[in-house]
């Protein structure tokens, strides 16, 4: 996890650098763009510090939702790599004191498919295990995800493959923790 944190300022420079197409996307033409950074970050890092509480209650989520978080970075990373994009039309720059640490100085764009926010909500939904964190974490993923397209900061494809991806790659993670 160390190694991919202290790599993402290079990496997200160098994908600034680069031009891709942006997509035609119907859902965010008919939402109109607002900066709602200030709803998304209280949602994310209220849910990151439950988690990690709950982690340390129960080791096994800790350690598979760790495990889960470095495969998917890497998967994000290698998506990201080969599927180059423009920002969404009418984007509001997503500010993020905590993480702005590790993306450098500039803000980043085209970290776009698939959307890291949702992902890292959507996990606390599988590793969590009553069913009431679950769905409550389930609420929370999708409130994120929507205020995501709100600000025009992903794609809809990006917040819906989120999930998509997320979830065979925590059930392997799982199997190999057996």
């Amino acid at each position: 996890m160390v190694v991919i944190l202290c790599m993402l300022p290079t990496f997200f420079n160098a994908i600034q650098k680069r031009t891709g197409p942006v997509l035609n996307d119907w859902v965010l033409s008919s939402i109109p763009a607002y900066n709602v950074s200030w709803a998304i970050f209280p949602i994310i890092w209220g849910w990151g510090l439950y988690s990690l509480w709950k982690g340390i209650e129960t080791p096994r989520i800790f350690i598979a939702y760790v495990w889960t978080f470095i495969f998917v970075s890497m998967l994000r990373l290698l998506t990201i790599s080969l599927i180059p994009l423009d920002p969404p039309i009418g984007l509001v720059d997503l500010k993020d004191p905590l993480t702005g640490v590790f993306y450098g100085e500039s803000t980043i764009t085209k970290d776009l498919f698939f959307s890291g926010h949702t992902s890292v909500l959507f996990l606390t939904v599988l590793c969590l295990e009553t069913k009431r964190d679950k769905i409550l974490a389930g609420c929370a993923t999708f409130a994120v995800a929507c205020l995501l397209l709100v600000q025009h900061v992903h794609y809809t494809i990006d917040v819906i493959a989120a999930p998509i991806i997320i979830y065979p790659v925590h059930r392997l993670v799982k199997y190999l923790l057996g």
